[in-house]
């Protein structure tokens, strides 16, 4: 329950401090007091849209603080301690909003920074507003059948969300079974253009790796005589056969002269450690020196100077290459389900089809000087990804028959599911229409419409929609013999603001929240029908805090506390405030709303007699 609502620097209002109590609390005021400021800033509280044009101009910012008593161990104080919120020892959470002349807009709840959203959400526990605005959604039929769902209750919510869960999956299958029967012959070409990739990977089944060994076998290939060479020349100079005899060295291999220099080191080595560490080193030359002429020589013998060979290895290389630029990554045809996903089945048809349309995909330049191929990265591996996934793919394209055969069979599993909960909600819906027109057309009777009689038409849909099948719409009877028509045609102003006042309370009676706002719900009323509307309203403040802003006397003298927005007049600035009035200034209040005039002596009396007839028919059950 609201039990203090501060409000500054909003639109008219300066400093207003709202004392309100359990029951019936009216607010009244003179046109432009401020009246709409106050619903606006209950609003702002509860998560309104912030509007900086509300701001009070001189003022950096609109403010509402409100001051309201819940349960500690309910649901919103829970939601305000898991955003770090605190409540009062007494149960009392402290809301906040605030907005800047700029637009910038903060929320608090018990102390702490949140979001605006929950303010919001908050407020589907705490408060349920009832304005104008208000009974122009209820004319909506969208809004009729959200209203009438939420009157059914647990019952008709559980079903509406099996029903919409099946509607879901329904609406999915449906439409890929669509997909599948429409789009046939684009994905048998697919799987027709995979199938050529997959066929020419395969013929030249390649290896991960395999281009980082031809490209080395080629260098190879391609410079054997000058390897071969070099090779000879670097083994006879380790290791040739000597042109002069033993006693000189002209001429001679290194492996000799290495084992000259060893054998003389050898006779000496005993007689100084130096030179016999030095005479290790050169047998280990020696021997390293041995090695190396061997292994060229067995490398001269396995150079292979082959042209066909190397013409192998290049053709061989130029194909993996081509792969590559097409199914490697970045590849023009690497792309799978999808487009592009084709490939063409030769280079011959590649080209073919390049000269033919810009839209098919081009076979590899077969021109790219070699410089530029061998930059080229190898990426064999990603190729043979795209084999496997190519190949994953032209098997759900094949099994496209049967999974037709699998969705068809779901879909209309799922769609008798559809057509069962839908007719499940029908009748829910029928048994609470019936239940929301007699509960509403017996408010009608005590609002001075005795003879009025409200229906709820369900139309059935073409086919299920989000939200079942049926099209709600609440029709009005005025009198007996009138036709049922829709609420905007069926029903005069003032008979409109009463129709309107009964269906928000009774669903009002559906959706227990411990505060009531009504703004002027009973614009176009007056007379006996306006007593009748305090009447109801008196009777709900029994079950909740009822706070209504009206500008009607008949109603306000049914409040169990009165609020009045004065006034004032300073220069050019207007400002605003609220008191809250004892007896003798309800009496006033009530004499201007009657006559204009609270001194007048008739008008007083006429609003004592108010009053006094209002707490006599409050006090009825």
């Amino acid at each position: 329950m609201l039990e203090e609502v501060r409000i500054t620097g909003l639109g008219v209002i300066n400093d207003a401090l709202l004392e309100l109590s359990p029951g019936f609390t009216a607010l009244t005021g003179e046109t432009g007091a401020g009246k709409t400021m106050v619903v606006t800033g209950l609003g702002l509280l509860f998560g309104g849209r912030a509007d900086p044009a509300r701001v009070r101009p001189g003022a950096q910012r609109a403010s509402v603080e409100g001051r309201l008593r819940t349960d500690p161990s309910g649901k919103v104080a829970q939601q305000v301690e898991e955003a770090g919120g605190d409540l009062d020892e007494d149960g009392t959470l402290v809301l906040t909003r605030s907005v800047s002349g700029e637009g910038r807009s903060r929320a608090f709840a018990g102390g702490r920074s949140v979001p605006v959203s929950l303010l919001t959400y908050l407020a589907d526990d705490l408060v349920a507003v009832h304005g104008q605005s208000d009974q122009q959604q209820l004319l909506k039929p969208g809004r009729q059948r959200e209203s009438l769902d939420k009157y059914a209750g647990g019952a008709l919510a559980e079903v509406l969300g099996d029903y919409q869960r099946a509607y879901s999956r329904h609406k999915k299958v449906h439409d890929e079974l669509v997909t599948l029967t429409t789009e046939a012959r684009s994905r048998v070409a697919e799987a027709e253009a995979l199938r050529a990739g997959l066929t020419e990977i395969e013929k030249l089944n390649p290896v991960a790796g395999e281009a980082v060994a031809l490209r080395a076998d080629e260098e190879r290939l391609a410079n054997a005589d000058s390897l071969n060479a070099a090779a000879t020349t670097a083994h006879e100079a380790l290791l040739g056969d000597p042109t002069v005899g033993n006693d000189g060295n002209d001429g001679a291999d290194v492996v000799t002269l290495l084992g000259q220099a060893r054998r003389a080191l050898d006779a000496v080595r005993r007689h100084d450690t130096e030179i016999d560490g030095v005479a290790g080193r050169l047998s280990e030359a020696a021997f390293l020196v041995s090695e190396v002429a061997a292994e060229l020589a067995t490398y001269i013998q396995s150079i292979d100077a082959d042209p066909a060979r190397l013409a192998a290895v290049q053709e061989r290389r130029a194909a993996l290459n081509r792969l590559i630029r097409l199914y490697g990554p970045g590849g023009i045809a690497s792309h799978i389900n999808g487009s592009p996903a084709a490939a063409p089945r030769s280079a011959d048809e590649s080209a073919a089809a390049a000269e033919t349309s810009d839209d098919s995909i081009a076979a590899p330049d077969e021109s790219v000087p070699a410089e530029q191929a061998d930059e080229e990265p190898d990426d064999v591996a990603a190729v043979l990804d795209w084999a496997r996934r190519a190949a994953v793919r032209v098997g759900e394209l094949d099994n496209d028959d049967e999974t037709i055969a699998t969705l068809t069979a779901t879909e209309a599993e799922l769609s008798a599911q559809v057509i069962e909960l839908a007719a499940r909600l029908s009748e829910l819906r029928t048994q609470a229409g019936e239940r929301f027109a007699e509960d509403v057309t017996a408010e009608l009777a005590a609002l001075a419409m005795p003879h009025a009689r409200i229906f709820v038409v369900l139309t059935r849909l073409d086919e299920p929609g989000p939200h079942g099948i049926d099209d709600v719409e609440i029709r009005l009877a005025p009198h007996p013999s009138a036709p049922a028509l829709p609420l905007h045609k069926g029903a005069s102003g003032g008979e409109l603001s009463r129709v309107m006042l009964a269906i928000e309370v009774v669903f009002a009676g559906a959706d227990p929240v411990p505060t009531f706002v009504f703004d002027e719900v009973d614009a176009g009323v007056g007379g006996k029908a306006a007593v009748e509307i305090g009447r109801r309203l008196a009777k709900l403040a029994r079950l909740a805090q009822v706070i209504v802003v009206t500008h009607l006397p008949q109603v306000a003298a049914f409040a169990d506390n009165h609020l009045v927005v004065a006034k004032s007049v300073d220069g050019t600035i207007t400002s605003s405030g609220v008191i809250r009035l004892d007896h003798e200034g309800r009496v006033r209040e009530l004499s201007r709303m009657l006559a204009g005039l609270e001194d007048s002596e008739f008008g007083q009396a006429h609003a004592a007699e108010l009053l006094a007839m209002a707490a006599d028919q409050a006090a009825r059950p």
